[in-house]
């Protein structure tokens, strides 16, 4: 059992070392975008500032922090100010439950590598993230622009849309592991079922179809194309964001980001077995291996969001709530039913 003190330093120490690993990531991600994007459009994509490019999100970083900060003289500040951290915080606050791997020892602490380890982590997550279309939502009503109040109010009623198919695809899930903790969700997925299939959730509990509506409300939940009709520049010249400059626009850039990759770790731990994979060799390296397999995972999901984007064309609003609705919706349902009666019959 750890002390107080021991327990408040190691706290810190992970909060540190999390948030700078997300918020490298970020900048990174958006590095490998232009980058794969620029490869599917046969362009090169960033490469002047550092060897391939590789210092360019920090030559963005210190544009956005040196930019003039324009604040137009008809928005509403309070809430014009507000928006942009209440979107960046949501998004960083909810990689705190996220386990990244299994228990390590280092200087005889036993510690989880996870900021904090809560039994209703998944539902945490879900609420934190669904908190973070208020920064979209009063941004466009803030800014006092009704291309920005467009894009506000299609961000709230696209969150309103996925939420409910994307809570939906995850209700099996939690039927097959029994528990809201993520840790527990992952530790369900160990082992091999004849003889050497993983048992993921998406072969062994047959949640490939889950997985599927998961991926599509992802991309819609976070904006990304072909769903990002509240920042579409060709209606609405940059939707909610149209009114933000310097840094206030780029921490709903960066929320953007981290948004994207919790999405990719929930992927990873839910469906993918989280951390689980060949470990093997010294201890050293069986305790490197699991934080591997997993970001490797995460990285993979992040590279489909990115190819995504590069190959299918914007849906029209009609369409995104349609397919919401009247296709992922009756599909969530029919697999939750159809997971449950397999459940009840195994047991």
């Amino acid at each position: 059992m750890l002390s107080i003190e021991t327990f408040v330093i190691v706290s810190v120490i992970k909060i540190v070392i999390a948030l700078f690993v997300l918020l490298t990531a970020v900048a990174y991600t958006v590095w490998l975008e232009r980058k794969v994007v620029g490869h599917i459009q046969n362009r090169w994509g960033p490469t002047r500032v550092g060897p391939f490019g590789l210092l360019q999100p920090l030559a963005d970083g210190i544009k956005f922090l040196f930019k003039e900060d324009l604040t137009p003289p008809h928005v509403y500040k309070p809430l014009y100010i507000a928006a942009p951290m209440i979107a960046l915080v949501c998004a960083l606050t909810s990689i705190s439950v996220i386990p990244v791997g299994n228990w390590v020892t280092v200087a005889g602490v036993h510690t989880p590598l996870q900021i904090t380890d809560l039994n209703i982590g998944l539902l945490l997550i879900l609420g934190i993230t669904s908190m973070g279309v208020y920064g979209v939502a009063l941004a466009g009503w803030s800014s006092n622009n009704k291309y920005s109040l467009l894009g506000g109010l299609r961000a709230s009623a696209q969150m309103v849309s996925y939420e409910v198919s994307l809570g939906l695809s995850l209700v099996g899930v939690l039927i097959l592991a029994g528990s809201f903790s993520l840790r527990d969700i992952v530790e369900a997925q160990g082992g091999h079922f004849w003889g050497f299939i993983p048992k993921w959730n998406i072969f062994y509990g047959g949640q490939i179809i889950a997985f599927f509506i998961y991926l599509i409300s992802a991309y819609a939940e976070t904006n990304r194309v072909p769903f990002d009709l509240p920042e579409a520049e060709s209606e609405l010249v940059a939707g909610y964001h149209t009114e933000y400059s310097a840094m206030k626009f780029a921490m709903f850039f960066m929320a953007e980001y981290a948004n994207m990759i919790t999405v990719a770790c929930v992927a990873s731990l839910l469906f993918l077995g989280g951390w689980h994979g060949p470990v093997f060799g010294p201890p050293i390296l069986q305790a490197i291996l699991p934080i591997f397999w997993f970001v490797l995972r995460v990285f993979g999901f992040l590279f489909v969001y990115i190819w995504v984007r590069g190959t299918l064309p914007r849906f029209r609003y009609d369409q995104l709530m349609a397919f919401g609705w009247k296709f992922l919706l009756p599909l969530a349902i029919a697999n939750l039913v159809i997971t449950a009666l397999v459940v009840t019959l195994r047991s």
